[in-house]
């Protein structure tokens, strides 16, 4: 699944997954092609463009990937629904008992190193 995305590709694919009404965004137009072709977004029947199920869960494990790191840095750091309750689930973060956020576990400080290691 490590087809190395770049930030522009993954803002890109963030602008569909929101909805383009009418015109694309430059950063969007600039993606398309590469995209479609490794089936992160498909071109719809009326030509817009739409997230495919891959794109979906790359911008999810992004999303996973960012909230783990903003919790490592600031455990008051606030997360969408879904990403944590897919990191509480894996044990990665557990709430902080006062309910003001989360704190990383060693579990999740070894994903984070091991993540970073394969970015190296």
């Amino acid at each position: 699944m490590n087809d190395g995305l770049t930030r522009d590709e993954y803002d890109a694919l963030e602008q569909i997954r929101k909805g383009t009404h009418g015109r694309v965004s430059a950063c969007v137009a600039r993606n398309t092609k590469r995209l479609a072709g490794l089936k992160y977004i498909a071109y719809e029947k009326n030509g817009g463009l739409s997230l495919t199920e891959k794109g979906q869960q790359t911008l999810f494990i992004r999303n996973c990937i960012d909230g783990l790191r903003a919790v490592a840095s600031d455990p008051g750091a606030k997360l969408a629904a879904d990403v944590a309750m897919f990191l509480g689930k894996k044990g990665h973060v557990s709430a902080r008992p006062a309910g003001d956020g989360y704190d990383i576990t060693e579990k999740g400080r070894e994903s984070l190193a091991d993540i970073d290691s394969w970015a190296a």
